[in-house]
């Protein structure tokens, strides 16, 4: 039976530091018909992404705000459930930016079909997806690393570090990554082959970096920013290159967010850094897929998923991005499949 209404989960405030659970609004809406050229969804899986907080500000980006009291939107699949498109038909498993909801009503060029006996679905949202080829696209086309060069990687447990790392790896740089747990240390040592690993919230952090890197820093791929970035900037090399992704630990920052100047650091080095976001690789897309699938294939690529279940849960795994506490891709598993079999 076609449902007739959704719950979804609005913006209710813009949060000023760490977002609270009052921060969201849990709405119940009618589902419209379809109209020509539209499907109704039924959410399976939804992405939450550290990206998604710039979004609740009130402020010129990359990409507009979220709209107060309107549907947070993101990376997700779901199940076509009735359609009015002669491209989709009812069990056809898709992908697309779609809202935090249980239903959407969605036009047919808003989504794409993926298989789902290939790869695990969920891998079109983590190592298959924008997480995978913005670490594909960051580190090979901003950082260059060479057979013998030491990448340095922060955030390296999430699901872009992870898969950064292992990139290297493949390209025969040497590999060092910087997270927040023993537990993610031993990961990435032992299950994804980093050469070494090291704890940011050790007291003796600074020491154990330059420990790991003793011929320095020829790559640096920054997922992170305030102090992790301000000792790693003291050991790069000349000619270094930093892909600039992220800067999660000044996210939720309620004041400015100043630490030391890094323009010494970079002259002296002539080193390269350079902010970017998957988007600018859209014509590239098909590339950095077919190669990420490949090496996924072989064997060369591992990945982790950290999955809340409940749609009721969102919230929650979207703030633990935060916390810590996901290793890989943090994912929401909204429902299982009633069309579709996998």
């Amino acid at each position: 039976m076609v449902p007739k209404k959704t719950k979804e989960i609005h913006l209710a405030n813009r949060p000023t530091g760490m977002p609270t659970k009052d921060d969201f609004e849990f709405i119940e809406t009618d589902l419209p018909s379809l109209e020509e050229n539209q499907v109704l969804l039924r959410t399976l899986y939804l992405s939450v992404d550290p990206y998604m907080r710039g979004r609740m500000q009130d402020a010129k980006s990359y990409i507009p705000p979220f709209k107060l009291h309107k549907a947070i939107a993101g990376g997700g699949i779901a199940e076509v459930v009735e359609s009015r498109s002669d491209k989709f038909k009812q069990g056809d498993v898709v992908t697309g930016t779609l809202k935090w909801a249980e239903y959407s009503r969605v036009s047919d060029s808003k989504i794409r079909k993926i298989d789902p006996n290939g790869a695990p679905v969920t891998a079109n949202l983590s190592i298959l997806g924008m997480t995978g080829l913005t670490a594909y696209f960051g580190l090979l086309d901003i950082g260059k690393p060479q057979a013998g060069e030491t990448v340095v990687v922060s955030g390296a447990a999430g699901a872009v570090g992870s898969a950064v790392g292992q990139i290297a790896k493949i390209k025969g740089a040497r590999v060092v990554g910087i997270a927040g747990s023993e537990e993610k240390i031993a990961y990435l040592k032992n299950e994804l082959g980093f050469d070494e690993a090291v704890n940011y919230k050790e007291e003796s952090f600074a020491d154990d970096l330059a420990k790991a890197v003793p011929n320095g820093v020829d790559v640096y791929f920054d997922n992170v920013g305030g102090t992790v970035t301000d000792e790693v900037f003291k050991l790069l090399n000349t000619n270094a290159r930093i892909p600039l992704c992220g800067a999660i630990s000044s996210y939720n920052a309620e004041g400015e967010d100043v630490g030391p100047r890094l323009q010494s650091y970079m002259i002296k080095t002539s080193a390269l850094m350079k902010g970017f976001t998957v988007g600018i690789y859209a014509d590239r897309f098909e590339e950095g897929s077919k190669q990420l699938a490949e090496w996924l294939q072989e064997g060369r690529l591992k990945y982790e998923e950290t999955i809340e279940e409940g749609f009721e849960n969102t919230p929650d795994a979207f703030l633990g991005l935060f916390k810590g506490t996901n290793l890989g891709k943090m994912l929401v598993k909204v429902a299982d499949p009633e069309y579709a079999a996998f």
